[in-house]
């Protein structure tokens, strides 16, 4: 005959017993969701992983430091069996039977009366799965079903159009410092449904390949001025597609407020009563000089780093920068827009310090697969950029750690 399938059901755990045996890897995966559930949970166990032990720690389990005993399992609405030791698991199961407690096993799912599925999260929705065959008792088979369905939820491409779910107002989207894959999962969802994208130049441009042809796409650049500036005309445009009740996503390079006028746009939005989601980016201050090989921080060389703007020249009246203190600064210096200022910036950070050796790397294009890495120090970099023809968007990265990657790794 053959076997009936498994029939899916949610516990409501709050507030009631479940136990655990065993404190290893399998008791540290599946002990947070059971908190979060708000159980009761008792871990019998001699022995754990620091994790679970934290989490005795902290008081969210409760820990009996013993093995398994006969009575263990009274009371109890739900038994989570992970010991090594066979006989005492073996034990611990009649008992659950014998007590009607639903009772997983890490060791025989086939000796279990529950299956824990593979299980995921996308904006409310709970996502569990087991398969009808003996594949279900496969892990890795209903991990790799999950996983597809949660990603297709967050990046909208599961949600059937009439189901699709747009909600008026502006999102500030950090797309990250150009690869496209590196778009917070968040940050793509919102894409998915959006109504109107107005785009920078920097943002991860191969995404907006990837909209629905409803999609108005704006490039920002191209928003004609008038009588604003630039920033009111794009804070204008946000304004008059949102009143109309769409969706508007305003998808920035790396994150929104990292030299990215993001807090500009929130405010002007906020002034015109228009709701606003902040969804924060990787910023290419860290993300391009990881690409490139180089930590900004690294033990025993440099226990600080610094991001500024390099837009203005040091001598520039509009200059916020204290270049002085930064020449006299040990760790990491990050210069972003700053390309066509180095000659004035290494010339500031040298009369104010720093050795003329210092090592400097340009990194153009950052993550992106036109990504380019050029070396050179302070006293060379102007030249170097000359000759190199180093152009925007380029990172540059000053300081010890531009040599300390293993081969200069990836670049």
């Amino acid at each position: 005959m053959a076997e009936h399938p498994a029939y899916p059901v949610g516990l409501r755990l709050t507030g009631r017993r479940v136990v655990v045996l065993g404190g290893g890897q399998v008791a540290q995966r599946r002990l947070p969701a059971l908190i979060a559930a708000g159980a009761d949970i008792h871990l019998v166990s001699p022995e754990a992983t620091p994790s679970v032990e934290a989490m005795a720690d902290a008081g969210e389990i409760t820990w009996t430091r013993r093995p398994y005993q006969e009575g263990d399992l009274e009371d109890t609405w739900y038994a989570l069996i992970a010991t090594s030791d066979h006989e005492a698991n073996a034990g611990a199961s009649a008992e659950a039977e014998r007590h009607r407690v639903w009772c997983v096993r890490s060791d025989n799912a086939d000796a279990a009366t529950a299956w824990t599925p593979a299980t995921g999260h996308s904006e409310g929705v709970t996502v569990a799965v087991l398969t009808t065959d003996a594949r279900g008792r496969d892990p890795r088979h209903t991990a790799a079903i999950r996983d597809a369905v949660v990603e297709g939820l967050r990046d909208g491409t599961l949600v059937a159009p009439h189901y699709r779910t747009r909600t008026p107002g502006v999102a500030l989207v950090g797309g990250g410092p150009g690869d496209p894959d590196l778009i917070t999962v968040r940050g793509r969802r919102l894409l998915a449904e959006a109504d109107v994208v107005i785009a920078d130049r920097l943002g991860p441009r191969d995404l907006l390949a990837e909209l629905p042809p409803h999609v108005e796409v704006i490039d920002a650049a191209k928003i004609p001025y008038g009588r604003y500036m630039a920033q009111e005309a794009i804070n204008n445009a946000l304004i008059e597609h949102a009143r109309q009740g769409k969706s508007v996503v305003r998808l920035k390079g790396g994150d929104p407020f990292v030299f990215g006028r993001g807090m500009e746009e929130a405010q002007a939005l906020a002034e015109a009563g228009i709701a606003c989601t902040v969804v924060p980016g990787i910023s290419s201050s860290v993300s391009v000089p990881g690409a490139a090989g180089i930590p900004v921080t690294h033990r025993g060389v440099a226990h600080e780093f610094t991001v500024v703007s390099g837009h203005v020249a040091p001598d520039d009246e509009r200059s916020l920068v204290d270049w002085r203190a930064l020449g006299r600064l040990r760790g990491t210096l990050v210069v972003l827009m700053g390309v066509d200022k180095i000659g004035a910036i290494a010339r500031t950070l040298m009369d104010n310090g720093k050795a003329a050796d210092t090592p400097v790397a340009l990194v153009q294009e950052g993550t992106t697969a036109a990504q380019r890495r050029v070396d050179a120090t302070l006293e060379t970099v102007a030249e170097t950029v000359r000759t190199q023809d180093v152009r925007p968007p380029a990172v540059i990265v000053i300081g010890e750690v531009v040599n300390v990657g293993p081969g200069n790794l990836n670049r």
